[in-house]
């Protein structure tokens, strides 16, 4: 008998699942459904604390009914009076129309694909609330252009649950080509795609040329002769992952402590793909590098930082991110190695010392 093949997840049956999913217990129901859905996954979620808000909004009457998406209804009220913002202003200020506006926050989804730093599927979702905003132009205040009327950010910050019309619902977040990944695919696909951009340019840089102006006048030294791997450059996401795996938090899947804000798309012809990675578990406080520290004392530091996001050799990747650590703080320790001032496992001193030595952040 032949073994049922793996279904791997889409964006369309993912989208099928979180549509039948009830607002009233949708938190609670998620996980189970997508592994009713995709049973060869042990999926897990993680909520980021990010609020964001849509640019979709609606316009309501006092009963709830709709009468329509903000900007085109508003696009055509403002053709009834010609262009006249203030006369459309003066007719809608004194209604009791209002506008709708969705806000969420992002949830992330995992489920491993193998042993492997980057043999994991990441979902980005949002989950959104869709609530009465407020009136449908500010009452107060004359709109100076037509982005106030079609655009207006006058809505209250802080909504009561009586003003909750929708949700909670959970979405795909396809910002940027990143709302589905499989990330050692993906990590694949950023190394190809540096490859073919640094090959593209081949005979730009085997024309390139040093020069050097000293006393016995200019030298000139063949670009490629002076830095001979720059066709084999490693992007920082790959990075990334590799210094995982090569260090002592590898024993950890990467996904339990990051979630990856992934990109892919075309601006202006050109092919950018990457991720810039957001912690799941950050430390209280920042770690600053300071003239007067010593480097005993930024060990005690880091092993602190790890402790706390219970993460070893955590605060390097934190490091990478370049928020919440200091690059600074790597470099002193990395001096601090050399000089066999302080010590760290092999992993993690071989990891940083390279990065001492070519250095990468996001």
């Amino acid at each position: 008998m032949s073994a049922t093949p793996l279904r791997i997840p889409d964006a369309t049956s993912i989208e099928a699942v979180l549509a039948g999913l009830d607002p009233a217990s949708v938190d609670a129901d998620l996980m189970p459904a997508l592994a009713a859905a995709f049973p060869s996954f042990d999926f897990s979620v993680a909520r980021v604390d990010d609020d964001y808000w849509r640019d979709t909004r609606s316009v309501i009457r006092p009963d709830c009914t709709r009468a329509g998406e903000l900007r085109q209804w508003m696009t055509a009220e403002l053709a009834k009076d010609g262009g006249d913002i203030k006369a459309l202003w003066t007719r809608l200020k004194d209604t009791d129309l209002q506008i709708t506006e969705w806000r969420g926050t992002s949830a992330f989804v995992f489920a491993p694909t193998g042993p492997g730093a980057g043999d994991y599927i990441q979902i980005a979702l949002g989950r959104e609330i869709e609530w009465r905003a407020g009136p449908i132009v500010n009452p107060d205040y004359r709109p100076w252009g037509e982005e106030d009327l079609l655009d207006p950010s006058w809505s209250r910050q802080s909504l009561p649950e009586t003003d909750r019309l929708a949700g909670p619902v959970y979405r795909l977040l396809d910002r940027a080509g990143g709302a589905f990944v499989h990330i050692r695919s993906f990590l694949d696909r950023c190394s190809r795609v540096e490859r073919d951009k640094r090959e593209a340019k081949r005979p730009e840089m085997e024309r390139r040329v040093i020069r050097e102006v000293g006393p016995q006048g200019t030298r000139e030294t063949p670009f490629l002769e002076a830095v001979p791997d720059w066709f084999d450059y490693v992007p920082r996401e790959v990075r990334f992952f590799q210094d995982w795996e090569g260090s002592s938090a590898g024993a950890h899947r990467v996904f339990e402590h990051w979630a990856l804000d992934v990109r892919d798309y075309t601006h202006k012809g050109e092919r950018e793909v990457g991720f810039i990675p957001r912690p799941l578990k950050p430390p209280k406080e920042r770690l600053l590098m300071a003239s007067d520290v010593s480097v005993h004392l930024l060990m005690d530091r880091i092993e602190a930082v790890d402790s706390e996001v219970g993460l070893s050799f955590g605060w390097f990747f934190l490091m990478t991110h370049g928020h919440w650590v200091d690059p600074a703080v790597g470099q002193a320790i990395a001096q601090g190695l050399k000089a066999q001032r302080v010590r760290l496992p092999d992993p993690d001193a071989r990891v940083l010392l390279r990065w001492a030595d070519r250095s990468y952040g996001f």
